[in-house]
């Protein structure tokens, strides 16, 4: 991967690669994080800190993988000092690929300062977060397009991951955000020295705004399946009003027919004396039955309920 002369990029590095590549004598804690195989999900943390000669970061870019419906993160920590960018690029676990910064090292130009060449990185990661925002809405998209057709059990857990793949990208994207700010606000620099010059922090806050978009962007998608949600849930409600009206229908059909089984059922002297034949047995009780039975049905007919 070709790049400008001051960047040196590596991609999962043994300890004795990274000593002989560092361009300064890093803390023990800092060469710890370089070495330490990727965490999970939305670990660690983003961040940016000055560490006196030599700038020490980690960033998280948060991939999506559509055709299976999930979200992987990539790792890239880097120490950056007045004269050279070192970045070290971690694979993820579960055979997913690493960053790739071939985009970025390609807006580069070989004379380009490491202040700028770090603002070349955390644009390219603002702007996959943005791209990671378009798939997320396609994937909600899809979601409202198949919300009449899949099963609820698919639906519910389908929303359920998209919450929970949006709670780990905003913990992602959100310290992101802020360890960039750190630089536009010149909160982050070497010690004596001036490493991020004010036009290159004008460059870092067009980066900010990219990630702030991000960021707002996974507020409206937070809010559009909260919409499919909501819609969701008001269909299995009417669904079950369906079911409950059709049970009361059945139930004030049966309800006069008890009553009428249970009023011809009595043993008074007149049922039993007089209704002795099954003409009038026909005609008196299973014809009082079917009658209140149509005229039932044709009062809900009219009123709707049927």
């Amino acid at each position: 991967m070709a790049g400008p002369p001051n960047w040196v990029d590596l991609l999962d590095p043994d300890e004795a690669t990274l000593r002989s590549s560092a361009p300064a004598a890093l803390a023990a804690r800092a060469l710890t994080d370089l070495l330490r195989a990727p965490v999970h999900q939305d670990e660690p943390r983003p961040t940016l800190v000055s560490h006196g000669d030599y700038i020490f970061g980690i960033f998280l870019i948060a991939v999506a993988a559509p055709e299976e419906d999930r979200v992987y993160y990539q790792e890239v920590d880097l120490v950056l000092t007045e004269d050279t960018l070192l970045t070290v690029r971690k694979t993820p676990p579960n055979g997913d690929p690493p960053y790739d910064a071939s985009d970025a090292q390609a807006s580069c130009r070989p004379a380009d300062p490491p202040g700028l060449i770090l603002y070349h990185l955390a644009d390219d990661i603002a702007e996959h977060y943005l791209s990671l925002v378009d798939d997320l809405n396609d994937e909600i998209q899809e979601l409202e397009d198949n919300v009449d057709e899949w099963d609820a059990r698919r639906i519910r857990k389908r929303i359920s991951d998209l919450r929970h793949d949006m709670l780990h990208m905003r913990r992602t994207v959100a310290p992101t955000r802020d360890a960039v700010r750190a630089v536009v606000d010149n909160r982050v620099d070497l010690e004596g020295r001036e490493i991020f010059p004010h036009d290159v922090e004008l460059l870092f806050g067009l980066a900010y705004d990219k990630l702030l978009r991000a960021t707002d962007g996974l507020d409206l998608s937070r809010d559009l399946v909260a919409g499919v949600r909501d819609y969701h849930q008001a269909q299995v409600a009417n669904d079950q009003n369906e079911v409950m009206k059709q049970l009361a229908i059945i139930g004030s059909i049966f309800l006069p027919l008890s009553f009428l089984t249970g009023f011809f059922g009595q043993n008074f002297a007149f049922l039993v004396n007089n209704i002795t034949s099954s003409g009038k047995f026909i005609g008196l009780g299973l014809g009082t039955m079917l009658a209140t039975t149509v005229v039932m049905l044709v009062i809900f007919k009219k009123r709707g309920w049927i």
